[in-house]
């Protein structure tokens, strides 16, 4: 089960979005709390596949080293191919929260999975549009989801890691827009 407590931040390049993650890990927020997801470019000729090693996910392809370096350090991956936003890689803890929300069967209105994976961890869905719509412009997505110390110390990285946006969310911020 998720914390009630997350910053999402946006990238608009990779390497942004990697600077950001060894940020996170260089000052010692929880790995397992942290994830990413971002469109995957498959379209050319080139063989592409995607398998586990172990609890680490390998792929092959013309962009196999760009998301090595998230691979590596993240937990958890997967692939799916969402109607509206297209093929997604995702690594971390929002691969389950995505499961759960399809296997639960959480339709929130008008959102995709990913949407709904967002929203059952507390993002709200004036956000989860938001977040969805940067996936749609070749945005990268980055969110811990942690306790409120680590959410506080995390959202001050990320500040400093030169994202296009960053937001908290948690139950005090839901809990006062209410």
């Amino acid at each position: 089960m998720s914390n009630n407590e997350s910053v999402v931040a946006i990238y608009h390049t990779h390497g942004d979005a990697e600077t950001a993650v060894k940020e996170l890990q260089h000052a010692g927020i929880d790995m397992h709390t942290i994830s990413i997801v971002a469109k995957d470019y498959h379209t050319d000729e080139q063989v592409v596949g995607y398998y586990n090693a172990g609890d680490r996910m390998k792929r092959w392809g013309k962009v196999g080293a760009f998301w090595g370096g998230f691979w590596g350090l993240l937990f958890g991956s997967a692939f799916f191919a969402i109607p509206g936003l297209g093929p997604l890689l995702v690594a971390g803890p929002l691969v389950a929260w995505i499961v759960g929300a399809l296997e639960g069967a959480v339709v929130v209105g008008g959102l995709s999975a990913l949407g709904a994976g967002l929203f059952s961890v507390g993002v709200p869905k004036d956000s989860v549009l938001q977040y969805e719509l940067a996936i749609k412009n070749d945005k990268y997505l980055l969110i811990v989801n942690a306790g409120a110390a680590e959410i506080a110390k995390a959202k001050e990285i990320l500040d400093m890691a030169t994202p296009a946006f960053v937001a908290v969310h948690s139950e005090a911020v839901l809990a006062a827009a209410k």
